[in-house]
């Protein structure tokens, strides 16, 4: 029996797995990371725009703070978020960012004087203040008030990445690479580690920790077409989803981003239109402002996206040998500024397009983008009903996006998640009641239990073949469980997929290798993420309501009487073919900013009981309060719920620390 034990096992080698080992090795605790890939090619590397944090450098941005991110980010996600999470983490994010600058990343700065840009369309000069040259620069990104995402040109992810992945070298953390969990290993309500395969050799092992944390980002691959990568295939939601005990929190939130390479999927990044891309139909018309006058190309994702979607239905949409698309032009930015600031849509129109998109616009439309759903945990980063079991970045239901997320704001998240939960992890292994005391004879059960599984496909006699079950669950997922969905289109979906999951339990192999058997990857993992695909769509499928991402064309109205809370799916047994679903509600009467008209589309919602009242008591103490901080203390007390280390306020142009740190000290 192979084991291998550590302090804090770490699943996923991306910005969120390596920003929480590097918080644990830094408090003293042994951490080993398990990754697919190596850790510097993980998916967070493809992130693009950039990362939001309230730092009010640039002309655009002055007057953001942590109270203008927070009401971003609560009214994008359509009051699906934990707002006391969302606080935490705006608070956070202008700390994560200068420590990032700190580690090497080259973020792109302030100029003084004056610079043209486009807005609206239109060539602007905007003249930027002396005391902010040098300081970090931030573009616009839909969905926000203010310019508020930190960037390096199109290339954030991969800088990101790079300077993480350094410090994680630095501080001696191993990397297991090409690597699998394929299960938790877990006993009495308590999570000790994982059984995981190495994909070379087929051998197994089971690291046994005392903290687990799952970072292994999206589940796009549940659809045809998506801008993740292709190992971004939910396995850590499925091994969470498979203890029976660990619940996923709202799978059926998924995002779509509008601007996809057609028909590819290849994202190209929301910095585009940040930055004065305009989306235009087929006969060359700006459509946008037609549908949304405010925000235009800068509405929220699930907006746009929708929007899209409806033009083409129309029979606006640009037709190809592939299908019909937008254009987005951002030719309108010049060469110059194309090079400089969107070098990789530069180099992907260039080699997947053979266009040069200085003079060519862009052929685009909405794919499979973000995976909102995760593990659901509180805000420690921890689940509640699996103890030891930690989650950060795309795989956890924090829950920060709720129902929609704001571009920016996932990049944020790795790191500032992987900061905080980190934090969290380290204080879970300082407490001597959490030391592993598991059975040697529970991990060889979990151990035997995974090898006779994988023998199962390897040895069976099984006529099913995994690529056709993949590939038709992709399709089921595109066509009826995308955009727009409706109740029987759902209803079809959860029937045939259920289907496909009784015909995976007969998947046979051509080539039975134990050991780097592609095959046999494909196998198991076509069985776990058939098992999410169910949970998205059931979810849909019961969520009677349209709130972020999840639009039922048959309920089209946001719900809050019904339907403010949170979905919780378990899977109880192996022989199940649903989810089991509970309901986890949202206090409103906690609610620093009470559920209200979002600033897109009609106001077409249905109040919760408790909104009227709480709103009144909202406006009641902003009469008593105009400091600020007095304010949202009043309102919802949320720094004790962070680490010590990193409370306390943001320094700002606008907001020294000489004025701010007085009020402090009184406290």
């Amino acid at each position: 029996m192979n084991v291998i034990y550590t302090d804090v096992l770490v699943i996923g080698g991306g910005l969120a797995g390596l920003r929480m080992a590097i918080a644990a090795r830094r408090r003293g605790h042994e951490a080993v990371i398990l990754s697919l890939v190596p850790a510097k090619r993980s998916h967070s590397k493809a992130a693009q725009g950039g990362m939001q944090a309230s730092l009010g450098n640039v002309i655009k941005g002055q007057g953001d703070n942590e109270d203008v991110h927070f009401e971003d980010t609560v009214r994008g996600s359509d009051w699906g978020a934990d707002q006391d999470v969302v606080r935490m983490f705006v608070n956070t994010a202008p700390k994560a960012v200068r420590e990032l600058a700190a580690w090497g990343v080259p973020w792109s700065r302030v100029r003084r004087g004056d610079r043209t840009v486009v807005i609206n369309g239109q060539r602007v000069t905007i003249t930027e203040r002396d005391e902010a040259h040098g300081t970090v620069a931030q573009r616009d990104f839909g969905g926000t008030k203010k310019w508020r995402t930190c960037y390096v040109a199109d290339g954030t992810g991969h800088a990101m990445l790079q300077a993480v992945g350094d410090q994680t070298i630095a501080a001696s953390i191993p990397v297991h690479e090409r690597t699998e969990a394929l299960a938790l290993i877990h006993d009495a309500g308590r999570c000790y580690g994982a059984v995981v395969r190495n994909l070379m050799t087929g051998e197994l092992t089971a690291y046994v920790a005392k903290a687990t944390a799952i970072a292994t980002g999206g589940a796009g691959r549940l659809y045809r077409v998506t801008t993740n990568a292709v190992i971004c295939e939910g396995i850590g939601h499925a091994i969470a989803l498979e203890t029976g005990v660990a619940a996923l929190g709202n799978m059926e939130a998924v995002q779509f981003h509008p601007t996809g390479i057609f028909p590819a999927g290849i994202l190209v990044t929301e910095g585009c239109r940040g930055d004065g891309g305009l989306l235009k139909d087929a006969d060359g018309h700006r459509f946008m402002p037609d549908y949304e006058p405010e925000k235009k190309e800068l509405a929220s994702r699930d907006v746009v996206s929708r929007r899209m979607e409806e033009h083409i239905a129309k029979g606006k949409g640009a037709k190809s040998r592939f299908g019909e698309h937008i254009w987005l032009d951002i030719t309108l930015l010049g060469e110059a500024h194309i090079h400089r600031n969107l070098r990789e849509v530069f180099d992907i129109c260039h080699y997947f397009l053979g266009i040069d998109p200085s003079k060519d616009m862009i052929p685009v439309r909405p794919a499979q983008h973000y995976t909102m759903g995760g593990v659901r945990t509180d805000h420690t980063g921890q689940s509640p009903t699996l103890k030891g079991l930690f989650a950060a970045g795309e795989a956890a239901c924090w829950d920060m996006h709720g129902f929609n997320r704001l571009g920016g704001n996932s990049v944020a998240e790795t790191v500032v998640a992987g900061m905080i939960v980190g934090e969290f992890i380290a204080d879970f292994c300082d407490r001597s009641e959490n030391d592993v005391n598991i059975p040697t004879g529970v991990v060889r059960e979990f151990l035997q239990r995974e090898q006779a599984r994988l023998n199962g496909i390897l040895l069976g006699n099984g006529t099913e073949d995994a690529s056709v079950l993949k590939a038709r669950m992709q399709e089921i997922m595109t066509a009826k469980v995308g955009i727009f969905r409706k109740g029987e289109d759902l209803q079809a979906a959860v029937d045939e997929l259920q289907k496909l999951l009784v015909r995976s339990r007969n998947i046979g192999l051509k080539r039975s290798s134990p050991g780097p058997n592609p095959e046999l990857v494909t196998a198991y993992r076509t069985q776990m993420m058939l098992k999410l695909a169910l949970t998205v769509a059931y979810g849909a499928l019961v969520r009677t309501e349209s709130r972020g991402a999840h639009f039922r064309q048959d309920h089209p109205r946001r719900n809050d009487a019904e339907w403010l809370k949170r979905t919780l799916a378990t899977w109880k047994s192996d022989s199940d073919t649903l989810p089991t679903l509970a309901y986890e509600a949202l206090d409103v009467k906690r609610m620093e900013l009470p559920p209200g008209w979002r600033g897109y589309g009609a106001k077409d919602y249905v109040d919760h009981p408790d909104t009227q009242a709480r709103l009144a008591e909202v406006e009641a103490a902003r009469q008593k309060f105009a400091d600020r901080f007095e304010l949202q203390q009043a309102l919802m007390p949320y720094e004790h719920l962070l680490p010590a280390r990193l409370r306390g306020r943001n320094e700002r142009i606008d907001e020294p620390f000489a004025q701010a740190e007085p009020r402090r000290a009184a406290e």
